[in-house]
């Protein structure tokens, strides 16, 4: 019994670290920067110049088939509405977060991740968006989106996230 206890314990954990929330009003965006923010401080959602807009209206993330990282014609759409609101919003920086599923090796994930930021990059770049506004990291398998070993976890795994912030003055 005390080990079905643990097991309960362990799951729960499990199930709330994949959350978004909490009761605080507070959200993670999953960034480099793991420090939750309010809700608040991302604008509302039906303002186009607001965090928030780019991240549930525009959409943060593109997808990318196994073991590639090119981009579909509908995760080049999604791009150019990123590419359109950092070019309206310069007070923006993006970070680029690639990552893949849970199959292979660390070292070769860390690699794919990488070329899926880089294209996501290189695609913003190419519709005007200032270089140096924007860094790629690769967190490969590491921080997966869903938690299971099953292709609808893959595919949601395989993925481009563009998590903006605004750039500091001076």
């Amino acid at each position: 019994m005390k080990h079905e206890s643990k097991l309960l314990f362990i799951a729960g954990l499990l199930l709330s670290a994949c959350t978004s929330g909490n009761d605080s009003g507070e959200i993670n965006l999953g960034g480099i920067n793991s420090d939750p923010i309010e809700i608040s401080d991302m604008g509302q959602i039906d303002d186009p110049t607001s965090p928030l807009y780019f991240q549930e209206v525009l959409g943060d993330r593109v997808f990318f088939d196994v073991d590639l990282s090119s981009l579909s014609a509908e995760a080049k759409s999604t791009l150019d509405g990123q590419a359109e609101w950092l070019n309206a919003n310069p007070e923006f920086s993006a970070i680029i977060e690639g990552h893949t599923d849970e199959q292979g090796t660390t070292e070769y994930n860390l690699a794919l991740g990488a070329r899926r930021a880089n294209s996501v990059f290189e695609y913003l770049v190419s519709q005007g968006v200032d270089g140096p506004r924007i860094r790629v990291v690769s967190f490969g398998k590491e921080r997966p989106f869903e938690v299971c070993s099953a292709e609808m976890c893959y595919a949601q795994n395989r993925r481009a996230v563009t998590v903006i912030s605004a750039i500091p003055a001076g």
